[in-house]
């Protein structure tokens, strides 16, 4: 049921885009190559064993913890807002 000026099925719409555009996201940041032998940001040495368990890495374990922790913060975009900042 659609309410406003929204159409039957937008709200599906909108979590399936959502959904698709976060998976084009992660999919645009797999690693892809040959990886490196040492850290792009430290020089540190990346293990063997995470370059094979990793194709195309070119991060250090504490560099890429750092990298995702920055990226976390990006969450994406939101369409509808969220719970939280509707309640306020």
């Amino acid at each position: 049921m659609a309410g406003g000026w929204s159409t039957d099925g937008a709200v599906q719409e909108q979590i399936d885009s959502t959904l698709d555009d976060a998976v084009q996201r992660a999919r645009s940041q797999l690693p892809r190559g040959e990886s490196l032998t040492h850290c792009e940001e430290c020089e540190a040495p990346i293990p063997e064993a995470r370059r094979k368990a990793l194709p195309g890495v070119k991060l250090c374990v504490a560099c890429q913890a750092a990298h995702d922790k920055e990226q976390a913060a990006f969450s994406g975009y939101n369409r509808r807002g969220s719970k939280d900042s509707q309640l306020r």
